[in-house]
């Protein structure tokens, strides 16, 4: 049987630097490669006249190293056998599966971010594809609009007006692949026009505030209170002429924009030919309330809308959509490539489930499953943490829950970790993440209906934990 020579050393770049005669320059070059791992245990080294041969070299020093390396224990050699290596490096030895600390495993997920991902639905999604497959015409089929399939947009168009009263025809629509690219088209957009300074909400959506920066923007912090953001702060900086807000439904607090500062923030843009940033988050999932319109309609020619199907069906199917002024269409679309966009099936797809009334119908099944499911983990809240105060329950898919003074959130999250819970707190969203938080997001859209007390059960156990662990500690 042939000997595999896929170990051999025939490829190791040998570098013979220094002074000395060449056999011995030869000996440390090889004896480095050895103990850097270049030449790991096992390979087969050239035979003596071939490595003499590439080297230029009598064969004679090619023996007289491979000798002194023999001698040393660095290599072996063997009659009718290749000089193979037979060191190998000190190394740490990876710890057995019984040594290793047992990584727990996640019970429940509190985190939010995510929709109900049982509820998607296959059979109308299914439906929409299969039909567009056979209905799709050939030229349809290459690569996907600039900007979005007309059909898409022509759809889009019709159901932001209807349902969120946005001022937009087809024209004015952009198709993303979610909120995250349509922001980063936005902001390399401002930053071309020389806006260098974009505000956004503390706490926020932190994975925006990275796109921003990647983009060469600036991020300045400011405040949001029980009102939403604080508008009259955006004076305080005369640089800063975009903001990033979410004013339908605050993430992560809860709070929605109120009438008075909506309409400050539209003045603001006027007066400073500025531009709006409108996250349309969590929009249609509002329990107490009748939903907001979108801030977009009082001001269709400062405010820039974003939106995606990522909390209504999916993050998966990646489609998303940016309204924007005509000012912006070009650059928008020009600042994606062909294959950045969704792809033209899904277009097509969720185009019809809009069109056919699918998607209002998948809307109107979730909410009420959403609004049980709310209930559910507040009632939970109310028996098993009664010190626990929760606000922006109203709307959306989290709620926050306030633990009160002395409790760590950062250290509730650890210790639900370790019991196989996971959590996320209210710092993790802030600019400034040294100001310690009281406050946990409790995202429940993907929590399963029958987990919602078994998982406060454990959250009211890790703050248990890390209240006697608090009271306990040295003051």
């Amino acid at each position: 049987m042939e000997e595999s020579r896929t170990n051999l050393a025939w490829g190791a770049l040998l570098d013979l630097p220094g002074a000395g005669a060449k056999h011995e320059r030869l000996t440390r070059a090889l004896r480095a490669a050895v103990r850097s791992g270049r030449l790991p245990e096992g390979s087969a080294l050239p035979p003596s006249r071939t490595l003499a041969a590439d080297l230029g070299c009598s064969r004679w020093v090619v023996t007289q190293a491979y000798a002194q390396l023999v001698a040393e224990g660095y290599l072996d050699a063997r009659v009718g056998s290749a000089t193979r290596v037979r060191w190998t490096p000190d190394t740490v030895p990876e710890p057995s599966e019984a040594d290793r600390p047992p990584t727990p495993r996640t019970r429940f997920d509190l985190t939010p971010g995510l929709p109900d991902l049982r509820a998607f639905p296959r059979a109308r999604w299914g439906e929409a594809v299969r039909d567009q497959v056979r209905r799709v015409p050939f030229s349809d089929l290459g690569f996907p609009p600039p900007g979005g399939h007309p059909e898409l947009r022509r759809v889009l168009a019709d159901h932001l007006r209807r349902s969120r009263g946005v001022a937009v025809d087809t024209d004015g629509i952009v198709v993303s692949t979610g909120v995250t690219d349509g922001a980063a088209r936005l902001f390399r957009a401002l930053r071309a026009e020389g806006i260098t300074r974009v505000a956004v909400e503390d706490p926020g959506w932190t994975r925006l505030h990275h796109v921003a920066r990647e983009a060469g923007l600036t991020v300045v912090p400011v405040p949001v209170d029980e009102h939403g953001l604080r508008v009259a702060e955006l004076d305080r900086d005369p640089a800063v002429r975009a903001v990033l807000t979410t004013p339908a439904h605050q993430f992560p607090t809860g709070v929605p924009l109120t009438a008075e500062r909506r309409a400050a923030l539209v003045e603001w843009a006027r007066r400073i030919d500025g531009v709006v940033l409108e996250d349309d988050y969590d929009a249609e999932f509002r329990y107490d309330h009748r939903p907001l319109g979108a801030l977009q309609g009082m001001c269709p020619q400062r405010v820039v809308l974003l939106g995606s199907v990522s909390k209504t069906l999916s993050p998966a199917l990646g489609i998303g959509w940016v309204v924007a002024p005509p000012r912006w269409h070009g650059v928008l679309r020009a600042s994606g490539t062909v294959r950045s966009g969704p792809p033209v099936l899904d277009q097509l797809a969720f185009a019809r489930l809009v069109r056919t009334g699918g998607y209002d119908r998948h809307l109107r099944s979730v909410r009420q499953r959403y609004r049980a499911r709310r209930a559910a983990l507040l009632d939970a809240l109310r028996t098993r943490l009664p010190a626990c105060r929760v606000t922006g329950s109203a709307a959306g898919l989290h709620l926050v829950a306030h633990l009160g003074d002395g409790v760590d959130a950062a250290g509730v999250v650890t210790a639900a970790a370790a019991r196989g819970l996971r959590l996320v707190d209210l710092g993790t969203y802030r600019v400034d993440r040294r100001e310690p938080a009281d406050c946990l997001v409790l995202g429940y859209g993907n929590l399963a209906d029958g987990a919602v007390d078994a998982a406060v059960v454990v959250l009211a156990a890790s703050v248990a934990d890390q209240s006697a662990h608090d009271s306990g500690s040295p003051r």
